[in-house]
């Protein structure tokens, strides 16, 4: 291909038809205004006029981190107004906090910013091209990382689940791009930090690739073609694990979510071990482990003590192990369902339908909630036909605790012998970080409930009779 002999509007339309958007959709376009997403917003101009059935916009993310972040935004909707195309500049803040990587942090708060201005079916278009392609192979050797990571940049693929991304630039190099500009006269911005090769991007982008080039001037190229390659046996491999995984994976019988079998996973060869993880891994949304990290999780879980305490961080992922499966959970989230409280007492005054023996009549003041955690609240109320708690006697002190001796004796409702407590959390399968967690009530000093799981049997309402019910919300 010549230096200059492609049209930036050929190039959406391929892109537009391969992401089989519908009538209506809206043409989202990431833009810097730098020199090759100013190629594709004035190419985007005029791909609009001949299309008049989707919508337009330019999202410039204004980060904050240069000085001439204000003559930027200045440039984009000058180049906007004359591509007659509206644009919407957003000002983010760029976590820069020790250990944190700028780069990454700010390209976070960039698509967070442009997928709030996105609907579901929308398309967006980045100005990723041939050399950018280059870089994150590279890149993806650097950190080791597998097919997956080597297959790079599609030039079409899934956004933000119910949205597609498309890098109509992906096939053409940089000098290319750079003496299309030139021929249309385009005018756009010099991001000086691009000259600063402290950014491993930047460093390969001056010191490294130009090199490469001087040897192999077809590099970038061939690089993406075995991206290409490693991206489609990334597919099977993806499919294939996606057919068996299922059959590895079982809901949690009390509370919610899903654990991992590691009997099951244990009898698998090693390298499917591995596969099988990694997807459940990215099943629920984690980023996936390092060849080291997987080795090192896999090697306890697997085959650490039966009654070994495993908690394994990585990144935001925590990996616990009980009862022969895995846990996975998040940092973040785990952090929040924290309770607020070891126990409280309830304001009987106010519990819902409150048997007045003396008047012989019925009080139902409103339900009551109580916080727990930042995602969690106990409801109380009153229920008929279910079961639920008899209501509590004048002289009993109704509290919530977060505790109780193991040694406790219980005899739940549901099962015909008595237990200790710490006995029962086992039988009903309940890991030991969660049971800390499980509302209990007590009427004095007796557990007449655990919230979710049993009643106490000699406290359960009777039948047809209206009782307390406790929920956790």
């Amino acid at each position: 291909m010549a230096l200059v002999e492609f049209d930036i509007a050929a190039l959406i339309e391929a892109s537009v038809n391969a992401a089989s958007i519908d009538a209506g959709a809206k043409l989202v376009l990431a833009y810097s205004g730098g020199v090759d997403s100013e190629l594709l917003a004035q190419g985007l101009g005029c791909y609009a006029k001949l299309h008049p059935e989707y919508r337009y916009l330019l999202v410039h993310v204004h980060h904050g981190l240069s000085k001439n972040a204000d003559m930027w935004v200045t440039h984009c909707q000058r180049q906007a107004s004359q591509y007659q195309l509206p644009i919407e500049i957003v000002r983010v803040q760029v976590n820069t906090g020790p250990r944190l990587s700028i780069e990454a942090e700010a390209r976070n708060a960039r698509y967070k910013a442009i997928k709030s201005l996105m609907d579901s079916g929308d398309l967006l278009l980045t100005a990723h091209h041939l050399d950018d392609q280059l870089e994150t192979v590279l890149l993806a050797l650097k950190r080791g990382l597998g097919p997956k990571g080597l297959s790079a940049m599609g030039a079409v693929q899934t956004f933000d689940g119910d949205k597609v991304l498309s890098r109509p630039l992906l096939s053409i190099s940089r000098e290319q791009i750079e003496a299309k500009a030139a021929s249309l006269n385009l005018q756009h911005i010099e991001d000086e930090s691009n000259c600063d090769d402290k950014y491993d991007r930047n460093f390969l982008r001056l010191e490294i690739i130009p090199k490469l080039k001087s040897r192999w001037s077809a590099i970038a190229t061939t690089a993406s073609r075995s991206a290409a390659l490693c991206g489609q046996q990334q597919s099977v491999i993806d499919e294939e694990v996606s057919l068996r995984l299922p059959e590895f994976i079982e809901v949690v019988v009390h509370g919610s979510g899903t654990v991992l079998n590691l009997v099951l996973l244990g009898q698998q060869k090693p390298n499917w071990q591995a596969l099988l993880f990694r997807g459940y891994v990215e099943q629920l949304g984690f980023a996936p482990p390092s060849m080291v990290q997987l080795e090192q999780l896999l090697n306890q879980l697997l085959h650490a003590k039966s009654d070994a305490n495993i908690e394994l961080k990585i990144g935001d992922m925590l990996v616990r192990r009980f009862n022969n499966s895995a846990y996975l959970s998040s940092i973040n989230q785990d952090e929040r369902d924290q309770v607020s409280t070891s126990s409280l007492e309830i304001d009987t005054a106010r519990l819902p339908l409150m048997l007045d023996e003396a008047k012989s009549k019925l009080i139902k003041p409103e339900e009551l909630a109580i916080c727990l955690s930042d995602r969690k609240t106990l409801i109380i109320t009153n229920a008929l036909d279910r079961e639920t708690v008899r209501m509590p006697q004048v002289d009993e002190v109704v509290s919530v605790r977060f505790s109780a001796v193991g040694s406790t004796r219980c005899r739940p409702h549901n099962r015909q012998q008595g237990r200790e407590l710490k006995k029962l959390w086992q039988e009903y399968g309940v890991p030991p970080w969660e049971r800390a967690r499980v509302p209990l009530i007590f009427y004095n000093e007796r557990l007449v409930c655990a919230v979710g799981y049993w009643i106490e049997k000699s406290y359960l309402s009777a039948k047809g009779s209206e009782g307390l019910l406790f929920l956790v919300s």
